[in-house]
C-alpha cells in the first residue's frame, strides 16, 4: 500500500484475481471509513490500456496511481485494480483505477478478467468513468465497441441492478464540439445496448432503466496541459456531494454500510470468480447479516468485559445490590445504542434481527444474575418476615391478625424491591418468584401455627395429666362404690376446666369450627385417655393393692392400731371382712365406667367366690355353669375391660394362697397368748404376804424336816409333766367344760404313758446312761406338750383354710 501526502492507496485485487484481504483491511482503518456510514461513494474507470486512465483520476481526485512512462513505450501501467480515497472531496470517495481493456499481455482470447473486473466495478461503483479516445466516436471498429458490449453483457448478469452513472470521458478532444459528439455517441451506445442479448424480462427495457450516461470531454494532456488541468478541475466539482439528491451518483439502492464494503467487495468478486449471476439485493442482505453480527459480536464482547457489569455481576454473588435494574438496563441500553449507531444504514430488517438477537444473548447473559438478584430478595424478605412475625406474637398480637399483616406488608415489600431489580429490556415475569415467597411465608407460617398449637394442646394435656392422675390414683387405691362416680365427676370438672382455657388460647388463630371441635374433641379423649391409663396400670397392680388392703384390715384394728391376738378376736369375722374389702377393689378395678353404665360384676364376684359355699355343699350333685369362666363380662365391652373374669379367679385363688399364711400365723398366735395370760397365776401381792405370815410355822416345819421337802420336789416334778402332756391351759383356752371333757379322756393314758417311760429310763444300761445323760423327765414331757400344741395349731389352721372357700371359719379345734 502506498501512501501520498493526502490520500492512501492499495491494490484490492491483483492480476491474477486474488483479492488482497489485508490490503483492504488495512486501508479501511487507515481512512476510517467504518466512521462514515452511508455517506461514502464509489468511482471506477474503464477503458483501453494507456488511455490516461490514471493520468485523468491522479488529477482529477488527487491519488497517486502509478501513471505510464511515455518515454518508455505503452504498456500496461495498471494491473488488476488498485483502490484509492480521494482528497479534499466531501463525502469520502473511494476511487478504483481498474486494469485497461484490450491489453496486449492478456492477448485477444483472455477477456475473462476484463468481463469479470467490469460487472465487479459496476456491482460497487456509484459512478463509471468510461475512458475513451474522441477519434473513436463513430467508428464501427473503435475500440470503445467492446468495452461497451461488455460493459451492457455483465449488466445483465446482475439479478437487480441499481441505477449506476455512466460517464463517458472523451479525452484529446478535437475541434469538433461537444454538442455533435454527444449525439452520435449517444447512437452509437443505444445501437450497441440494442444488440446485447437480454433476459425475457428485459428485452423491452430502455437503457435509461439501468444507467444513467454523461458525456463529457477534455483536452489532450500533453498537448494542452493546462487547459486539461482547468477542465479537470471543473469536472472535480461535479464530483463534490456526489451522493445527494440529484447528484452525479446513482440511485444508490443496492450500496452497503460503509463498515461493511470491504467484506462486500470481497463476497462481490467471490461471486464473480465463481462465474454465478449476482443478486445485488440478496448481496446487500447477505452484508448486513455479516455486519451486523459482527458488530453484535463486538458489542456482547464489550458489554461482557463491561467494569460495571463485572462489578455488579460480582456483588449479586454476595447478597442484593440496591438499583441494580437501572444499573443493568443503562448499561444494555448503551450497548444497544452502540449497535444501532453502527448498524443504522444496513438493511433495517437484518439491523432489527441482529438487534433482537443481541439483546436477547445480553439478557440470556444478565438472567442468572438478575435470577440469583430475585432469589436474594426472596430470601431476604423470609427472613425479615419471620423476624417480624416472630416478634408480633410475642408482644402478644393474635395469631391470625399477626400473619395476615406481616404476610401483606412484606409481599407488598417484596414487589418494591422486585421492581427496582426489573431491567427494562426484558420482559421477564416475576410471578413464579412471588409465588415461591408466598408459599414459603404459608409454609413458615402454618409450621409456626401447627407449633403454637401443638405447645397449647401439650400444655394443657400436661395440666389434665398432672389434675387427673395423682386424684385417679388415690380413688382407685381407696376402691368403694363411690369410687368411678368420683372420677366421672373429676374428669368432667377437669376437661370443662381444660376446654375452656383452651378455647381461650384458640381464639386468635381464626380457625374454622370443625377444626377446632376436632381440637376439642380431641383433648376430651385424650382426658379419658389418662383416666384410663391409669385405670390401667392400677389393674396391673391389682393383686399387690388387694394384699395391702387385706393385711391393712386384717392386722389392724377400727384406730388402725396393730392387733394383739388376746383370745378373744373373731379371726373367722375380721378374715371375711378384710377378704370381703380386697373383693370390692378387685370388683372395682374389673373394668373402665366412665359413661355411668351399670354392670354386675361386684355381684358376679360376690356370687362366685364368697357366697358359694353353701351352694357347693347342697348342691354336690348338681352340675352348675361357672360364671367367672368366660373372658368377658355381661353388658361390659371388652375395651373397657381391664381385668377378665377368668382372670379375676386367678387373682382371687392366688390372693387367698398369699393371704392364708398371715390368717394361720393369727390362729396360731391366740393360744400362746392366751396360755401367756392363764400361766400368770400368781396370787396377788397381798396374797402372797398372807401366806407368809399365816405359814410361817408350816415353813419352819419344812426346814426342820428336810423329807418333806424331797416328797414336795418329786410331786412338783410329776405335776409339772402332767401339767405339760395334758397341756392343761390349752386345753381350758376353749372353756371350762370342753376342757374338763378333754382332761378327762387323755388324764389315764397320759400317767400310763409316763410311767412306762420311767420304766424304760430305768431299765437302760448303765453305759448308755454314761454316753447321753436322758433329759429330765418333766423337760421331755415339756417337749412333747409342746409338739402337742402344735399339732394342734396346725389342724386347726387346716380346718379354717379347707373352709375359705365358703367361708366357714372356727377360732377352736372341735374333737368328738
Amino acid at each position: 500500500m502506498g501512501i501520498g501526502e493526502e490520500c492512501c492507496s492499495t491494490q484490492l485485487i491483483d492480476g491474477d484475481g486474488g483479492f488482497n484481504v489485508h490490503g483492504i483491511d488495512n486501508f479501511m482503518k487507515e481512512v476510517k471509513l467504518a466512521e462514515c456510514g452511508l455517506s461514502y461513494a464509489v468511482v471506477s474507470i474503464m477503458g483501453p490500456q494507456s488511455s490516461g486512465k490514471s493520468t485523468l483520476l491522479n488529477h482529477l481526485f488527487g491519488t497517486n496511481f502509478r501513471e505510464m512512462d511515455a518515454f518508455r513505450g505503452r504498456s500496461q501501467t495498471t494491473k488488476g485494480i488498485w483502490l484509492a480515497m480521494c482528497a479534499g472531496i466531501e463525502p469520502t470517495t473511494l476511487v478504483m483505477d481498474l486494469e485497461g481493456t484490450d491489453g496486449r499481455e492478456r492477448g485477444e482470447d483472455d477477456t475473462a478478467f476484463e468481463k469479470q473486473s467490469a460487472l465487479f466495478a459496476l456491482a460497487v461503483s456509484d459512478i463509471v468513468l468510461i475512458n475513451m479516445w474522441c477519434h473513436d466516436i463513430g467508428r464501427e471498429q473503435a475500440a470503445n465497441k467492446p468495452l461497451l458490449k461488455t460493459v451492457f453483457q455483465v449488466m445483465m448478469r446482475l439479478f437487480s441492478p441499481r441505477k449506476t452513472t455512466l460517464m463517458f470521458v472523451i479525452r484529446d478532444k478535437t475541434r469538433t464540439p461537444l454538442e455533435n459528439l454527444e449525439p452520435v455517441l449517444r447512437e452509437d451506445i443505444q445501437k450497441i445496448w440494442d444488440c446485447v442479448p437480454k433476459p425475457q424480462v428485459h428485452k423491452e427495457t430502455p437503457l435509461s432503466e439501468f444507467f444513467n450516461v454523461e458525456v463529457t470531454a477534455l483536452p489532450s494532456f500533453e498537448e494542452k496541459e493546462e487547459q486539461f488541468r482547468e477542465q479537470v478541475a471543473n469536472l472535480r466539482r461535479r464530483f463534490h456531494h456526489s451522493i445527494a439528491p440529484g447528484g452525479l451518483a446513482g440511485d444508490r439502492r443496492g450500496v452497503v454500510p460503509a463498515s461493511g464494503f470491504s467484506f462486500s467487495a470481497q463476497e462481490i468478486w467471490k461471486v464473480i470468480k465463481e462465474n454465478k449471476d449476482l443478486d445485488l439485493p440478496a448481496h446487500k442482505v447477505m452484508v448486513a447479516t455479516v455486519r451486523c453480527e459482527e458488530i453484535a459480536k463486538e458489542k456482547f464482547a464489550y458489554f461482557s468485559s463491561n467494569e460495571d457489569w463485572c462489578e455488579i455481576e460480582e456483588s449479586v454473588q454476595a447478597g442484593p445490590v440496591h438499583g441494580f435494574g437501572k444499573k443493568l438496563s443503562l448499561i444494555i441500553g448503551t450497548c444497544l445504542s452502540e449497535y444501532d449507531a453502527e448498524a443504522i444504514y444496513f438493511d433495517e430488517g437484518v439491523r432489527t434481527a441482529k438487534r433482537e438477537q443481541l439483546e436477547s444473548k445480553l439478557l440470556q447473559l444478565v438472567q442468572p444474575t438478575y435470577q440469583m438478584m430475585l432469589g436474594h430478595i426472596r430470601s431476604g424478605t423470609l427472613d425479615k418476615f419471620k423476624e417480624a412475625f416472630d416478634k408480633a406474637l410475642s408482644g402478644g398480637e393474635g395469631f391470625s391478625v399477626a400473619a395476615h399483616g406481616c404476610t401483606k406488608a412484606f409481599m407488598t415489600q417484596f414487589e418494591e424491591e422486585c421492581a427496582d431489580a426489573v431491567i427494562e429490556q426484558a420482559n421477564w415475569d416475576t410471578s413464579k418468584v412471588r409465588d415461591k415467597l408466598r408459599r414459603d411465608i404459608d409454609a413458615h407460617v402454618a409450621a409456626v401455627r401447627a407449633t403454637k398449637l401443638s405447645e397449647i394442646t401439650a400444655l394443657y394435656e400436661g395440666k389434665l395429666n398432672e389434675a387427673l392422675s395423682g386424684p385417679v390414683e388415690a380413688l382407685l387405691d381407696g376402691a368403694s362404690s363411690e369410687t368411678w362416680p368420683a372420677i366421672r365427676v373429676l374428669l368432667l370438672r377437669e376437661t370443662e376446666s381444660a376446654i375452656l382455657g383452651i378455647s381461650s388460647a384458640l381464639s386468635g388463630f381464626d380457625m374454622d369450627e370443625q377444626t377446632k371441635d376436632k381440637m376439642l374433641s380431641s383433648l376430651e379423649n385424650y382426658a379419658r385417655g389418662v383416666v384410663e391409663t391409669k385405670a390401667r396400670e392400677e389393674a396391673g397392680r391389682v393383686l399387690i393393692r388387694m394384699k395391702d388392703r387385706f393385711a391393712t384390715l386384717f392386722s389392724r384394728d377400727a384406730d388402725s392400731m396393730p392387733r394383739v391376738w388376746t383370745g378373744n378376736e373373731d379371726i373367722r369375722a375380721i378374715t371375711k371382712t378384710a377378704r370381703s374389702s380386697s373383693l370390692k377393689l378387685l370388683s372395682v378395678m374389673a373394668a373402665i365406667r366412665l359413661d355411668n353404665d351399670t354392670d354386675n360384676i361386684e355381684h358376679t364376684l360376690s356370687t362366685s367366690l364368697v357366697d358359694n359355699t353353701n351352694s357347693t355343699v347342697t348342691n354336690r350333685s348338681i352340675t352348675t355353669v361357672d360364671p367367672l369362666a368366660s373372658s368377658t363380662w355381661e353388658e361390659v365391652p371388652a375395651t373397657k375391660t381391664l381385668i377378665t373374669p377368668v382372670q379375676c379367679k386367678n387373682l382371687w385363688r392366688q390372693f387367698k394362697m398369699e393371704t392364708e399364711y398371715s390368717v394361720t400365723q393369727a390362729i396360731a398366735a391366740q393360744p400362746e397368748e392366751a396360755n401367756k395370760r392363764n400361766n400368770n397365776w400368781l396370787p396377788p401381792p397381798w396374797a402372797i404376804l398372807a401366806l407368809v405370815v399365816l405359814g410361817f410355822n408350816e415353813f419352819m416345819t419344812l426346814l426342820r424336816n428336810p423329807l418333806y421337802l424331797g416328797v414336795i420336789f418329786v410331786v412338783f416334778l410329776l405335776v409339772k409333766a402332767l401339767w405339760v402332756q395334758l397341756d392343761i391351759s390349752g386345753e381350758f383356752s376353749h372353756g371350762i367344760v370342753p376342757g374338763l371333757l378333754s382332761l378327762s379322756t387323755k388324764f389315764l393314758p397320759t400317767v400310763m404313758n409316763l410311767l412306762k417311760k420311767l420304766a424304760e429310763e430305768g431299765s437302760k444300761k448303765p453305759a448308755t446312761t454314761e454316753t447321753r445323760p436322758n433329759p429330765p423327765p418333766g423337760s421331755m414331757s415339756f417337749q412333747k406338750g409342746v409338739n402337742a400344741t402344735s399339732a394342734m395349731s396346725s389342724s386347726a389352721s387346716s380346718e379354717i383354710t379347707s373352709e375359705n372357700g365358703s367361708e366357714e371359719y372356727s377360732s377352736s379345734s372341735k374333737h368328738d
